[in-house]
């Protein structure tokens, strides 16, 4: 057998691309194994990552072997029920003749074959949740916030810190420098050297003592002026321009809605929890900032914070359009739709005053639906549906693309609820 091993330097973060690598071998064992953990684990515990366990027998790696080559004939001895040509049946109850259970599991003997196990991080764990979703209208929103800068590059200047200080232009302006005021000089050096040559080639007789004795001092003079060009000077540095650049924004707001009345037991505003964080989740992936707003009703709506709007208890009928109202009015106040991509989540166990389900249809189909990026719906009931479900369902039918609207019985049904609301749709759909 031949091994081939790499002995090459491995650089920094060398384990990053071989666990990139692996995690993409194994994808489908992760996955199940992160779709597991889902159903098993609240949505709020997203802060750690999860332990994944793969077969071993999934884990082997191929290995190079020579081969005997050429045709061979080998005798077996002590065969004496199999011919050339015969299958043999596979032993049954696992490997091993049958003195040990199977290649993962335990043997008479102790023995047995532990499963590959390690943890993905939070970051590789969202990766998988979220594998294959998309956020239809995603747009990236142009607002120049004065508060948003980043300082950038603006050419050079004059003036600055000795940290911005720009090398390499400071050198070429010093060299531009020195050639322009050496020039010259040099010029008048050149010009006085041949003057003393063609002084010096004369004659003796026709010689002039004193011409020499002037062109020597000059060129003594010329040379000291030359030295005297300092190498780089103060009016030579140049600095780094960095001025603050306001930066464009990708911005979301996301309006939890949430149905408090008395029909609205506690296991129901936790399955309705669960999907809110999620979709949160998921947007934060999307965007540089989201916003939360939560909006609770009963016969009224109210914007409260995230403890009040999950655990404080209400009584009382249910006006769901009190709620869509007070969204409305949030928009027009705080979130400019030119500005802000906006996310409405709704869960309701889909009762509703008799006549308010027509209200809330005009209010989502002439004033909301348009400005919104998405809405999604969740009714949260074991039974039939109501009056609101139907006045949803022509919202639905006139925006396609932005509303959707789906049934959740219990918590198991929430990441399949979720996966299909938001799953990738291809150009046709």
């Amino acid at each position: 057998m031949t091994y081939f091993i790499d002995r090459r330097a491995n650089a920094k973060h060398k384990s990053a691309v071989n666990r990139q690598r692996f995690l993409d071998r194994y994808r489908t064992h992760i996955k199940r194994s992160v779709e597991e953990a889902i159903n098993r684990r609240s949505i709020t515990d997203m802060e750690r990552g999860e332990k994944v366990s793969i077969p071993a027998r999934d884990i082997s790696e191929p290995v190079f072997q020579h081969g005997p080559g050429g045709r061979r004939g080998i005798i077996a001895p002590g065969n004496k029920e199999f011919v050339e040509g015969d299958r043999l049946r596979r032993p049954g109850g696992g490997g091993g003749g049958g003195d040990g259970a199977g290649e993962g599991g335990a043997s008479n003997q102790g023995e047995g074959m532990d499963e590959f196990a390690f943890s993905l991080s939070r970051e590789e764990f969202l990766n998988f949740v979220f594998d294959g979703l998309e956020l239809p209208h995603l747009e990236r929103k142009n607002l120049v916030d004065l508060d948003e800068v980043r300082p950038v590059r603006a050419g050079f200047t004059r003036d600055g810190v000795p940290a911005r200080i720009n090398i390499v232009r400071s050198m070429r302006e010093a060299q531009a420098r020195r050639i322009a005021m050496r020039g010259p000089i040099r010029r008048a050096l050149r010009e006085a050297q041949e003057a003393l040559e063609v002084e010096e080639r004369k004659d003796p007789v026709l010689r002039h003592p004193a011409r020499i004795g002037e062109l020597k001092a000059e060129i003594e003079r010329l040379e000291k002026r030359l030295e005297a060009v300092p190498f780089i000077d103060t009016y030579d540095l140049r600095y780094n321009n960095l001025v603050n650049q306001p930066q464009p924004s990708s911005k979301a707001v996301m309006f939890c809605v949430m149905d408090v009345s008395g029909s609205m037991t506690q296991a129901h505003k936790d399955i309705a929890k669960r999907f809110f964080l999620l979709l949160y989740l998921f947007l934060e992936r999307n965007y540089e900032k989201v916003e939360l707003v939560f909006v609770r009703h009963h016969t009224a709506a109210k914007e409260v914070d995230e403890e009040e709007f999950f655990y404080s208890r209400e009584t009382g009928g249910t006006i769901v359009s009190s709620a869509l109202t007070l969204v409305d009015e949030i928009i027009d106040d705080r979130y400019p739709p030119t500005q802000w991509n906006l996310y409405v989540a709704q869960a309701s166990d889909g009762d509703n005053w008799d006549d308010d389900s027509l209200t809330c249809r005009d209010r989502l189909a002439k004033t909301l639906m348009p400005r919104l990026q998405y809405f999604t719906y969740v009714e949260i009931t074991p039974h039939a549906h109501q009056a609101l479900w139907e006045e949803y369902e022509k919202v639905e039918a006139e925006y396609p693309e932005r509303f959707a609207m789906r049934q959740i019985v219990e918590a198991g049904d929430i990441y399949p609820v979720f996966r299909d609301l938001f799953q990738r749709r291809t150009a046709q759909s």
